[in-house]
């Protein structure tokens, strides 16, 4: 039995030894917390909720953080984001994949342009401070995934010089991929450089004990399919009895179908974001439409050999493609995406401080640091409760496919997640009017509102009474409002 379902025991047992249980249980911050947001009969018991410092109920519903060593602190180093992790462990993370942790060149400081892939950036600290922060996340029942940039080195790389031959070249030199003239390319066509870098990612296995590996630019032409098929599996058995994870900065299922059958746990689901969720934007304001592109990646997606990581933003997207913001990319519709980020289907990411509602682009080639100070409430106490639903509702693992309700109003995004007795309902308000929606195809039972955009900037839910949903329930909801429902 886990540590959650051991917890929601006891709270559903001493529910019936309290009286205050059979009415409007005030919640912390005042006022009551009865969840009648509309679509419900008379009320039924009150229910805890549990939402901070919860485990996942499957592998599948774990979370995963993109973290910037040098931006998560003022001080940017190991022994300081080691502080922070039980931080990131009462929100609910469960993954941490560090950018890039080596020493830097090139000339414009890129952490994507290393010039030893065995050795830590100075600023940062050692290989030792590196492996402490990893021992304390294990502690913490966290893993650590490193970011690897397989493709290239810094220009001023000690390979550079101690194996020239490990590059491709043109007319007698070394060759800047993609135009970035702080990089050269690798050469995959000599087996020496293959087996180099497969031994480096064995290296961070027996110094860090790391548990897996973002691949930076996995799709690049340069690095042949067969390489994948021969490192993965030979890295993976490297550690006996541990698992080793392998997540691609590709959109295999739509993009790189050549790298679907090589081995990779989890894609970038690029192409959904970038055409999809930016798509629709800060002016969206249909939820039909929102409901085509979203049946359109699940339906690319639930057959795919590779798991998928969905996202708003990360590093590229809020730096490299022109300083985008939260609330530049998604304006009103930020906080409602976010829901849809971490219920539709896949992994979902937070990135550096995306869980404060982070208003900065943060330049990570000089590693900007984050202002823990400047929080977005409603963000914040969204993305706990998200975390929260995510970690112990089997209905939202990776591969679950929503059902798509159909509506009364076209603004109106509503689906449901089912695993067995588990089952979340899911309802925004894309429109720029409050709304009464009548949902059709419900399961008629009792509901509980975990998620309430009307109050959660200054209320998580705590306990909450559950209400009778009929198959075709109406629900109130504020203008680019959502509410998340547990049925009991």
């Amino acid at each position: 039995m886990t540590k959650n379902i051991r917890l929601y025991l006891l709270a559903f047992v001493a529910c019936f030894t309290m009286s205050a249980c059979g009415g409007d249980e005030p919640s912390p911050n005042g006022g009551n917390n009865n969840g009648n947001g509309g679509g419900g009969t008379t009320p039924t018991t009150g229910v805890n909720i549990i939402i901070d410092n919860t485990d996942p109920v499957s592998l599948k519903n774990r979370v995963i953080y993109e973290m910037n060593v040098g931006s998560f602190t003022s001080a940017g180093t190991f022994k300081a984001a080691q502080e922070k992790l039980s931080e990131l462990k009462t929100l609910g993370v469960d993954i941490v994949w560090l950018m890039p942790i080596y020493p830097r060149g090139g000339g414009i400081n890129s952490p994507y342009a290393a010039t030893d892939f065995q050795a830590t950036n100075p600023s940062y600290g050692t290989i030792a401070d590196l492996k402490n922060l990893v021992a304390r996340a294990h502690q913490l029942n966290m893993q650590v995934w490193l970011d690897w940039v397989p493709n290239h080195t810094a220009t001023n790389a000690r390979w550079v010089t101690e194996h020239p031959e490990y590059y491709k070249r043109q007319g007698g030199s070394m060759v800047n991929p993609m135009g970035w003239n702080d990089v050269y390319q690798l050469d995959y066509s000599n087996a020496s450089l293959q087996a180099a870098m497969t031994g480096a990612l064995k290296f961070w296995l027996d110094n860090a004990d790391v548990d897996g590996f973002r691949c930076d630019f996995a799709s690049s032409p340069e690095i042949p399919t067969q390489y994948w098929q021969d490192a993965i599996p030979e890295v993976r058995s490297h550690k006996s009895g541990k698992t080793i994870y392998f997540l691609a900065e590709a959109d295999i299922v739509q993009d790189a179908k050549r790298l679907l059958a090589v081995g990779f746990d989890y894609d970038y689901a690029w192409n959904f974001q970038e055409s999809q969720l930016a798509g629709f934007g800060p002016n969206g304001t249909s939820g039909e439409n929102l409901r085509s592109r979203c049946e359109n990646f699940v339906a690319a997606s639930k057959n795919a050999s590779v798991a998928r990581m969905v996202y708003l933003t990360n590093h590229d997207v809020a730096y490299n493609d022109g300083g985008k913001t939260l609330i530049s990319l998604y304006g009103a519709n930020r906080h409602a995406l976010t829901v849809l980020e971490f219920t539709l289907y896949g992994m979902p990411l937070l990135y550096n401080g995306q869980e404060i509602g982070c208003a900065q682009t943060l330049n990570y080639f000089t590693d900007e640091k984050i202002n823990w100070n400047s929080i977005d409430a409603k963000m914040k106490n969204t993305v706990r409760t998200l975390v929260a639903l995510r970690h112990t509702q089997a209905a939202l693992a990776d591969n679950v496919e929503p059902y798509f309700h159909t509506t009364d109003n076209a603004g109106v995004l509503a689906y449901t997640k089912t695993s067995g007795t588990s089952r979340v309902l899911v309802v925004m308000n894309l429109s720029a009017q409050a709304v009464n929606v009548k949902l059709n195809g419900v399961s008629a039972g009792n509901y509980v509102k975990w998620l309430d955009s009307q109050s959660i900037s200054t209320n998580v839910a705590t306990k909450v009474q559950s209400e009778a949903f009929s198959s075709t329930p109406s629900i109130a909801l504020e203008a680019k409002g959502y509410a998340v429902y547990v049925k009991q």
